[in-house]
């Protein structure tokens, strides 16, 4: 039906008939001449009809936005003065010949020239999407697969699938099940990754493995989560953590010079305990200069209790963050902030506007200066590096609040004194904890399946609080793209894991067994990453949500305006599969 499509038209056409399909994107008409916008997935180009031909023009007059038409014409160069620069296809037009209305279009049920809601785009996805800055990026998208396919094949890698059928097994989050007809009162679950399936490969001797594939979490949502998403998952035998992130590194400077022409710089190291130390964040943005500085030594022996008694506690944190030039913050402002850092548990905000460097309490400005001596003072100027008109603040807390209320403040802080330099600042974080402790037991930081750094069975068990894993995250714009490890490939070693996570010998086999059992035959050392491609393409694209680079994603409760899904199920289908739903309460007081 088509010779080409209408945004690849160029002046190498110029002279040619062609057939164009599409949509009319727009319709003018100028002193008796009407020109048409047709739009397809490759863009827009104009097409012009006069009254030459009286039956086509009175077509052409009857368009309307979204009509779906045919048009044949001649492509001609465009006048100079009329050569519209911001347009890929500005510097010809076509001259309408035939025109053909395939479909109209009724009136349109929502106006992209308005403030249209999320609620609303996700209604007429089919819609939505034939915005082209939607089409652009689907387009961008499918030519990133297609470059991580091209790339993971060359570097040796077998696309294998895994089930989305499959068993429930922990990995963080809540399971989707799926009803077994057949097995009645029975469940499968959809996997949350294809961690233990992936595994199984690599102990089948398929060496190199990678999928681009979904994945399934019922958890809460936000911008950069969906109940399904899409991991570009990868698994190795016999490398190393080194040889992984070596690859995978590889992978991701080939995407963005071939899509992007930007060449990333270099991908520092930087240990898990120094992010959150210097940052607040295990995926920290460096593009901010700010950092935070724990000064709890300082204030040790100080009769503010605010401060001495995070100081003296083993579990707590006292930090404070220069801002350069924040001593022009209002009082109102800096209320502001202590009104955000409250979001994360903190309960105040301390400050010091430096006025002169190194005169005490006369050089500064601040409500808790009355407590703090000369010398202190001067000892948190000096570390932080103050200097006048800067501003310290304070978080003083326990560990987890400070480092998290702290980080984020310094996310903010550095959006709004303009310190966030827009560049690309890549970075692996290594060296995570392999447990972290809460409710007063132990759970994997990543998965349970993660190798300790150099420790046997024993020591592990005998000291898991202090286990660093083989892991690795990296890290892009604060921005964690994708995270992985060497595998726990070892029977007794993998044994030892569960038990410090309180998953039992008889649970281990019931959830795990086959795992448990895979590794008795020979497995290999193996280790492997997965990239969040949602999250991938959001950077890459601008997008500030994943769901603006997803076809057909669900809104922020897990629903799909568009099918009306999640919907109630047939009742005959569920007494096929022995399901009977609970009774819900009504909600009218006495009823």
């Amino acid at each position: 039906m088509r010779s080409h499509y209408s945004g690849l038209v160029t002046e190498a056409q110029v002279g040619q008939e062609v057939t164009l399909v599409g949509w009319v994107n727009r319709r003018r008409d100028l002193g008796g001449v009407v020109f048409l916008d047709l739009r397809d997935r490759e863009g827009i180009v104009q097409v012009v009809y006069d009254p030459d031909l009286p039956e086509v023009f009175e077509v052409a007059s009857s368009l309307r936005n979204e009509f779906c038409v045919q048009v044949k014409g001649l492509v001609r160069a465009r006048p100079d003065s009329q050569v519209n620069k911001n347009m890929t296809t500005g510097g010809i037009e076509v001259l309408g010949k035939e025109l053909t209305i395939l479909n109209k279009a009724a009136p349109l049920p929502i106006d992209f020239n308005t403030d249209v809601s999320e609620e609303q785009r996700l209604k007429y996805r089919y819609l939505d999407l034939r915005r082209p800055e939607m089409t652009e990026r689907m387009l961008f998208r499918s030519k990133v697969t297609s470059e991580v396919r091209r790339f993971m094949d060359d570097a040796g890698f077998l696309d294998v699938e895994t089930p989305i059928l499959t068993k429930a097994t922990p990995e963080g989050a809540r399971d989707y099940l799926v009803p077994s007809r057949t097995h009645k009162g029975e469940f499968f679950a959809l996997p949350q990754s294809p961690q233990i399936f992936k595994q199984l490969l690599m102990m089948s001797g398929m060496d190199k493995y990678y999928q681009i594939v979904k994945c399934f979490r019922d958890e809460d949502l936000r911008a950069d989560r969906q109940p399904e998403f899409t991991q570009i998952d990868i698994e190795t035998s016999f490398m190393s953590a080194e040889q992984v992130m070596a690859t995978t590194e590889s992978m991701i400077r080939t995407l963005f010079k071939k899509m992007l022409d930007v060449d990333l710089p270099e991908f520092p190291h930087m240990t898990y305990a120094d992010a959150m130390r210097r940052f607040g964040s295990d995926k920290p943005d460096l593009r901010n200069p700010l950092e935070l500085v724990d000064v709890a030594d300082i204030l040790k022996d100080v009769e503010f209790k605010v401060f001495n008694g995070p100081a003296n506690d083993p579990e707590g944190r006292v930090a404070t963050l220069r801002i350069p030039g924040g001593a022009s913050l209002s009082r109102k402002q800096i209320d502001d902030y202590t009104k955000f850092v409250g979001i994360y548990g903190a309960k105040g905000l301390a400050w010091v506007k430096v006025n002169e460097a190194g005169k005490g309490i006369e050089g500064v400005q601040s409500p808790v200066a009355k407590f703090l001596s000369d010398d202190i003072i001067n000892a948190i100027v000096e570390r932080n590096g103050a200097e006048a008109g800067d501003i310290i603040l304070f978080g003083a807390d326990s560990y987890n609040v400070v480092t998290d209320a702290m980080g984020a403040l310094r996310l903010k802080a550095g959006e709004d004194f303009g310190l966030t330099v827009d560049e690309w600042k890549p970075l692996w974080v290594v060296d995570f904890p392999m447990f972290e402790k809460a409710d007063g037991r132990f759970h994997a930081l990543h998965h349970p399946f993660t190798a300790p750094r150099n420790m046997t069975p024993a020591e592990l068990e005998a000291n898991p609080g202090t286990a660093i894993s083989d892991a690795y995250d990296m890290v892009l714009n604060g921005v964690e793209l994708g995270g992985g490890s060497v595998r726990i490939h070892d029977q007794e070693m993998q044994a030892t894991a569960f038990r410090i996570l309180g998953i039992s010998d008889e649970e281990a086999q019931l959830k795990f067994g086959f795992l448990l059992e895979a590794l008795r035959y020979g497995a290999p050392p193996h280790a492997g990453l997965a990239f969040g491609l949602d999250r991938l393409v959001m950077l890459m694209t601008g997008a500030s949500s994943i769901r603006d680079v997803m076809a057909f994603p669900k809104t922020t409760t897990a629903a799909c305006p568009l099918t009306d899904a999640p919907s109630p199920a047939n009742p005959e289908v569920l007494a096929e599969l022995a399901i009977d739903l609970a009774k819900q309460e009504s909600s009218n007081d006495g009823e």
